[in-house]
């Protein structure tokens, strides 16, 4: 697979994540750089922190100052760098001969919601999870909570063009179904056996003309009529869901 639609080159400095599942999967990560760990000493005594890598012990106050009011800490913040960049060709090779699938966000702005399906992502064996960068979060200490360390499991590719990210998808041998709750079939019913990419829009203003037209079909989720539409992590997760137990996950 040649390597098209490179990855965007990240900028910007540190970032500071909170929460113990978040905190543990960036130790875990051998692509994680880590910077410092601080928190309570009863804290950092239950994590296998990595020699070299340097321990601030303070109290609770202190890592209160230092990330978002009120955000969850579990009494651990640990300093780290984003991660290195990621090819989408490299992606393509590795998932193509496995048949997992690819899960591709066009203009999923919200960190919780696209935590939320990483999350959903790492659960249910997906590849990668394809956006576009100029309107995409970036890593956050947000986004890692709300992933609950799946930000450190599954690779994320940021494109400069969505569709033509889509072109390289199909030419591995990907089936691209496009999420629209105006579609006339089901997704159940245009799965069909190919390797499939999931194309989800966003909340509201749904799959861009260009993107939508990058997709092989168009499909919806089957829901009661009294509810008019789902959110778009709980909906990704219902489709990785679909797309896992198709090929015998349990």
């Amino acid at each position: 697979m040649a390597r098209k639609n490179r990855s965007v080159k990240k900028t910007g400095g540190g970032l500071k994540f909170w929460g113990r599942h978040a905190v543990e999967a960036a130790l875990a990560n051998p692509n994680r750089h880590i910077k410092k760990i601080s928190g309570t000493r009863e804290a950092l005594e239950t994590l296998d922190i990595p020699d070299g890598v340097a321990v601030v012990y303070c109290d609770v106050a202190d890592l209160g100052r230092a990330i978002p009011r009120d955000a969850p800490h579990q009494g651990m913040v640990i300093d780290v760098d984003p991660l290195p960049d990621i090819w989408l060709g490299d992606i393509l090779d590795n998932a193509a001969e496995r048949g997992r699938p690819i899960l591709v966000l066009d203009q999923v702005t919200d960190p919780h919601n696209v935590g939320a399906i990483l999350r959903s992502a790492a659960a249910f064996d997906a590849a990668a999870i394809v956006t576009q960068d100029r309107h995409a979060p970036p890593e956050s200490g947000t986004l890692a909570k709300s992933a609950s360390g799946a930000l450190e499991i599954v690779p994320w590719v940021r494109v400069v063009n969505l569709a033509r990210a889509l072109e390289d998808i199909a030419k591995a041998g990907y089936w691209r179904i496009g999420m629209d709750g105006e579609a006339e079939e089901t997704l159940g019913a245009v799965m069909g056996q190919s390797k499939l990419a999931l194309v989800m829009g966003a909340e509201g203003e749904g799959l861009r003309q260009n993107v939508a037209a990058h997709c092989d079909a168009l499909a919806r989720l089957p829901i009661a009529p009294q509810m008019e539409s789902l959110n778009v992590s709980n909906a990704a997760a219902i489709a990785l869901y679909a797309e896992y137990t198709r090929n015998g996950g349990e």
